[in-house]
């Protein structure tokens, strides 16, 4: 057989999507892939059932339906406090992973340097090695998940063409301010270079944090590109649709890479997701404080089992600190991604390794989620109160 392409050496496959599979291998309780267990909003499946009789059923226009590029100008405009154009400022993408893929595509040429902050989205750094680029990790320190400037201007002094942030962060649940985000602004601006962000969990930020959008910051909209998606914010991941938000000559590029990588998200769940997106501010405001109550309810049930966390500042993630099993004799030498197929195989839960996250040797700390039923979590937390018996048997 001819030799493989040498990159695909150089990343795994997506960790939290193995979890899942082995999850579903042994029927664990899944809170490492993060998708709700509940429906999403009514008035969308009523949309899905009608358009699954009216159509579209053919291609729309590659780039996305006119009315679904409508929708998000305004939904998107009332963020950037700015007028959006639909029609060249927006590109529709078979879900945020390709939002991201087909920027890091546009922007960069083989051999460029991208900032990427650690923890980081496992596809962050897949993306930068299929686009040929480099990555530059800048560490988000944990517990607060602080950075330092310092290292950003750094990056952009070797040549960075571009920073990504996710906003709110996915894994650690951190919401960056307006002043973090006002000083990375500005040395983006200083060296010419972009600021790419990923906004998927805008709609979860918790008291007394604040979502800021990059773009619409003053004078940064043209070295913004905006990535986001309708998965978490409608309860909708499987229906994979997602956007980039940017100037004319950015998106024009993102519209020429997606149409050679996926020609276009489905028509009929591209109309159906106009209703989710024309949904009155009320719907935000419930669902934020749906995921508040959520998240009081995982931390208070952790903090009953004695089990070290965070607090998510937003998303629905919460990192877990495994130092105390792994330090146990039943775990000495297990590694943080050995201790989480154990747990799914002995307590029937399942959670992402913190490592799959961390470019720094992280060995300590995994994922969960709580986007799930009060009765999940429940038994969850049920699960989880089993850990120190069965490290100790």
């Amino acid at each position: 057989m001819p030799k493989l392409s040498h990159r695909v050496s150089t990343f795994t496959d997506s960790v939290i999507r193995r979890m899942t599979r082995i999850s579903d291998e042994y029927g664990a309780i899944n809170l490492s892939q993060g998708f709700p267990d509940f429906d999403p909003p009514r008035p969308l499946l009523d949309a899905l059932a009608k358009v699954a009789y009216e159509g579209p059923h053919q291609y729309s226009v590659t780039y996305g339906a006119d009315n679904l590029r409508e929708a998000i100008a305004r939904k998107q405009g009332k963020a950037f406090n700015r007028e959006i154009d639909p029609e060249t400022e927006i590109c529709i993408t078979c879900g945020g992973t390709e939002a991201m893929m087909s920027v890091v595509m546009s922007i960069c040429n083989p051999g460029d340097k991208i900032m990427v902050f650690s923890p980081f989205y496992e596809n962050y750094s897949a993306d930068t090695i299929l686009s040929g680029a480099e990555p530059i990790f800048i560490p988000l320190v944990p517990p607060e998940y602080n950075f330092d400037i310092n290292l950003i201007e750094d990056g952009f002094k070797q040549g960075a063409k571009a920073i990504i942030i996710c906003n709110p962060s996915n894994p650690c649940g951190k919401v960056f301010t307006e002043e973090e985000l006002l000083a990375i602004g500005r040395l983006a601006l200083q060296y010419d270079a972009f600021v790419v962000t990923d906004e998927v969990y805008e709609h979860m930020v918790y008291a007394p944090n604040h979502h800021t959008c990059m773009a619409s910051l003053p004078g940064m909209y043209n070295n913004t590109i905006t990535c986001n998606s309708l998965s978490k914010t409608y309860s909708i991941t499987g229906w994979r649709l997602g956007y980039v938000v940017g100037p004319e000559e950015v998106i024009e590029a993102c519209k020429k890479v997606h149409d050679f990588l996926t020609v276009g998200a489905a028509s009929p769940l591209q109309e159906a997701a106009v209703t989710g997106l024309n949904f009155p501010d009320q719907y935000y405001e419930d669902l934020l404080a749906l995921y508040t109550e959520k998240r009081k309810y995982f931390l208070d049930g952790l903090d009953s089992i004695g089990i070290k966390h965070n607090v998510p500042q937003g998303t629905y993630f919460v990192m877990i600190d495994i130092q105390e099993f792994l330090d146990m004799p039943k775990f000495k030498g297990y590694t943080d991604l050995e201790f989480c197929e154990w747990m799914i195989k002995n307590i029937g839960l399942a959670a992402v390794p913190g490592s799959s996250f961390f470019r720094e040797p992280v060995n300590n700390l995994i994922r969960l989620h709580f986007a799930r039923e009060k009765s999940t979590i429940d038994e969850a937390i049920r699960r989880l109160s089993k850990l120190r018996e069965l490290a100790q048997a």
